[in-house]
This record gives structure tokens, sequence and C-alpha cells, in this order.
């Protein structure tokens, strides 16, 4: 249909568009913003539940915009295909969710709260979409301009010293992506993803170097987004820094460096790029296995929960690396429901921390370590009430920490666990959707630490919880309102009905991992897409 076809462009044109109409509208007036900025996010979600049905069922594999009406590879073009159906989806919810949390008293901190918002929902989404690397280039640095904005939301002199770091690494990363992309460009003659796929495989050996050196400097570009180590030191800091709203839509920010390393590394290095088949793949699994095992020290050293929550980030960004750096079609359908799964859980942890933390000291906690330590603890003290009732609120914080704790250990029954055997079952039967029979030292390793940042994790969020809601030593009820506590509920909610439907997941999960593996649809659609007739048909 022809609507649907235009439908594509919708979830990048309506958040500029939006933000466009809120930047000159009084910030006294920041309620009818945040509407206004909410309405525009969940039309963004409904159009992508909408993309992504018409991209589970398609079999073409992918659907393709012509901006400007021309033609691959001479203009820009958009690209539907299950995988950026998905992570429009995913961002939406992680929106919806965010923004309602923010207009408690967040977006009240600071100015242009919601037009940086939309601005920044407008450059995940186009580069989600776009099928060429100049225009990856151009949104990802609309995304990264508003994120900056975001970041120093709220003042204070930790968040400012935060956000100047991230700035700093994010215009080096941003001026390699540029020098890369200038790189690939002088090898190849052109930037659109479909054609560079296409000659690769043929390019001589005096410009594959050349080609190399710019995919190289680009991937540098992409793992500093996504973290890993040592590229990620700034993340645990940056993260913690961050207002609660802003921190959560953080989530997705990793995860856009995971995409994009995906996308290429399937697309460009495959089997059919010649000398250059399998380019980067090692630095992604050694990278992806370090990272793991990096943030489930930081998980482990951890007192306060936002750096907590950072290093789940990097145990997250870690895991799925590695799982692409394997190389196994199987193992890559689980890293999708994964990504999907760790990406709410971590988004609804940071939302929790904020309203846990209201009824924590920071001197109270760091009493609580020192009497731990010294063994300071009363043993024989008596106890002043037996079965004292648990408030409301706290019981309602607690059930919400404990399913975050059993999602990020990947304990059952719920996603994290069925997503975790999902990768580990590709692993020890990559026959199901192709490659080995035998499995590899980095594989066994892999496992390993897959275990044992669950464990950490476990063990971590039990000693927070234990000093939170069992052994606090102030007391203090917070105060939490429901329009702060719904959006924790709602993700939490998406993570059970993932677990739930998790066979149907499950199978677009493996089918996207399949069109990933084989992208000569991809590069068939966008090549050969048509130009809109003089009636404005397809």
């Amino acid at each position: 249909m022809n609507w649907l076809h235009h439908l594509i462009v919708l979830p990048i044109l309506l958040p500029l568009v939006t933000a466009a109409i809120l930047i000159p509208v009084d910030e006294r007036n920041r309620t009818a913003k945040g509407i206004l900025g909410f309405a525009s996010t969940m039309l963004i979600f409904l159009a992508g539940v909408v993309l992504m049905r018409a991209a589970a069922t398609s079999q073409d594999g992918a659907s393709v915009y012509l901006l400007g009406n021309w033609p691959a590879p001479f203009g820009i073009v958009l690209v539907l295909d299950r995988l950026s159906a998905l992570m429009l989806v995913l961002t939406s919810v992680l929106a919806l969710a965010t923004q309602v949390f923010s207009m408690a008293k967040w977006h009240r901190m600071g100015h242009h709260f919601h037009s940086l918002f939309q601005l920044m929902l407008a450059g995940l989404n186009g580069a989600f979409l776009t099928g060429d690397l100049f225009n990856l280039f151009v949104f990802f640095e609309m995304m990264l301009a508003a994120s900056y904005g975001l970041l120093l939301h709220g003042s204070g002199p930790m968040r400012v010293k935060a956000g100047l770091h991230y700035i700093a690494v994010n215009l080096a990363a941003s001026s390699l992506f540029l020098i890369g992309v200038s790189m690939i460009y002088g090898a190849t003659g052109t930037l659109n993803m479909a054609d560079l796929a296409l000659r690769i495989g043929t390019i001589g050996q005096e410009n594959r170097i050349l080609m190399e050196a710019g995919a190289a400097l680009l991937g540098i570009a992409f793992l500093v987004k996504a973290g890993m180590w040592p590229l990620g030191f700034w993340l645990p800091a940056a993260y913690s820094a961050a207002t609660p709203p802003v921190a959560a839509i953080f989530a997705i920010l990793t995860k856009i460096g995971v995409y994009i390393l995906l996308r290429l590394s399937l697309l460009l290095f495959g089997s059919d790029a010649g000398n250059s088949a399998g380019f980067g793949q090692p630095i992604l699994l050694y990278g992806g296995l370090l990272t793991i095992g990096f943030g489930a020290i930081g998980v482990l050293a951890s007192q306060a929960m936002g750096r907590l929550a950072g290093y789940c980030v990097l145990v997250s960004s870690g895991t799925l690396m590695a799982a692409i750096g394997l190389g196994n079609g199987a193992v890559i359908g689980g890293a999708l429901f994964y990504l999907v799964s760790s990406t709410l859980t971590i988004c609804a942890f940071f939302l929790l921390i904020e309203l846990v933390e209201r009824a924590r000291d920071a001197g109270a906690d760091v009493l609580a370590v020192t009497m731990e330590a010294y063994g300071d603890i009363d043993e024989n003290e008596e106890e002043k009430e037996v079965g004292v009732a648990v408030p409301g609120t706290m019981a309602v914080l607690g059930l919400c920490f404990s399913a975050c704790a059993v999602l990020l250990s990947g304990l059952p029954p719920l996603s994290g666990f069925l997503a975790k055997f999902a990768m580990l079952h590709g692993v020890f039967n990559p026959g199901s959707l192709g490659g080995d029979a035998a499995v590899s030292g980095a594989e066994w390793t892999y496992t390993a630490l897959l275990i044992l940042s669950g464990l950490a994790a476990m063990i971590a969020m039990n000693r927070v919880g234990i000093r939170t809601f069992w052994t606090s030593i102030e007391g203090t009820i917070p105060r939490v309102f429901l329009i702060e506590i719904a959006p924790v509920l709602m993700l939490l909610a998406v993570c059970t009905f993932l677990s739930l439907q998790a066979g149907s997941a499950m199978r677009y999960m493996d089918a996207t991992a399949k069109a990933l593996s084989e992208p000569q649809n991809y590069i068939g659609r966008v090549m050969s897409a048509p130009r809109a007739g003089p009636k404005g048909g397809e």
C-alpha cells in the first residue's frame, strides 16, 4: 500500500517537526510541551508497530524509500527490514516510559528538555533506517548533539564534569567517524551500504588497505559508543551523573553502536567480501569478552546503584559485541532477544534508582559499609519489633527491584534467563542456522562469562537490596507519585510479556538473524528499488 510505504519516513519527520514546534513555546508551558512530545512519541510507537508487522510479513526482506526520488546508490535511501523495525519499536517504548517519568519533575530542571528529546529520537530513528554511511553520520551527529544537552540537563558540578568528558570523547569519536567515511569513499567511490557490499569483494589490493583502514576508524567510533573496554571508561560516570530519565533513555544509545556493528559486519564483511571477509570479527569477539569481564568486576565493586547500573550497561554491550564476533548465526537470534530484554531492564532500573534512593542518605550508606567492614554491628542486639508491616510504597519498590535483579542476573523464569539460554543454545547447537558443530575455546569462554556476569549481578543486587529494603538504618518512606512508578511497572510488564511470548519473539529474532546472515535480499531490494511514477506511485 502506498500510505504504508510513505510511513517509513514518519519516525524521522515527526520528531523533527515536533521539536521545531516545541522550541519557541514558553518554558512556563512545560506540561503542554510534555503532552505534545508524548503524543508525538506515541504516534512513532504506533507507526513502528505497523512497520514491524509489515517487515515480519514481507517476502522481499526489506522496504526501500527513495528520498528525493533518486535511485540508489546516487540518492538518499531509507531501508526498513526486521532489524530496523525492531529497533524503532524498542526505542519508542523506552521513550514513552522516560517521557512520562520526566513529567513528574525532571523536565522542569532545565530548558528545552522535550525539544532535545525529540531531536534525539529523530537522530536515533534516522540511524536505524538510513541506508548509506554519510547520512548515518548526519543522524549520528544529530543524536549526539541532542544527548549533550540532555546529559547536562539539571546542571550541578558532577553532571557538568561528566558531561564535558562525554562531549570530548564523543567529539573525538565523531572525528574518527568522518575520517573513516572519507577513506571508504576514496577507496570504493560509494557510501551506499548495499553498493559497498557489492564493491568490497571486487576492489583491488591497493584500495583494499585504504578501505579496511577506513572501516577500522569507523569501527572505533562505534566501539566508543558501544562502550567496549577500554574505550568505554567514560560510560559509568556519565550515566550515573545524568538525571534519571536521561540515563534511562541513554540505555538505547550504546545499542546503536551495537546495531551498526552488527549491520555493517554482516552486510559488508560477510562471505562475499573476498579477502575482507570477517574483517574486525576477532576484535569484536575478544573486546566483547574483555568488556563482559570488566563490567562484571565493576558491578561487584560498585556501592552506588547508579554506577552499578552503568556497569550493567557495559556487561550488556560486551555480551552483544562478543555474540557478533563469534560469527555464529544461531547466537545472533538469542543476542537480539537479549538486546531487547537487557535494554528494557536497564531503562527500568535507572528510573527505579531515583525512587529508591529518596529513602536513603549517602552518609548512612557510608556508615553501613563501614560498620559491615569493621564488624561494628551488634549481633546480640535484640530486635525492637517483630513482624513489622512493610509500607505499600516500599513493597512496590521492593518488588520492582527484585524483578530488575532477576532480569539482570539472568535467573528464570523471566526474559533475561530466556535470552541467555537462547544464546547458549546457539553456541552449542550452531547447526540450527548454519555453522560448524565444534565448540571453540572462545565459545566456552563466552559461556563462562555469561554465567559469571549473571552471578556478579545477582551478588551485587542482593547486597544493595538488603541494605536498602531489609537493613536500612534510615527507615524513611519515600514519596512516590503514580506518574513515576507507572513507567517502571510498564517496562517490567513488557519484559514479562516478552517472557510469556518468548516463542513468537524468538521466531522473529531467528528470522532477523537469518536475513542478516544472507544479505542478498537486502542488497537486491536497495539497488533495484523503483522510482516513483508521475502520479506518486512506487
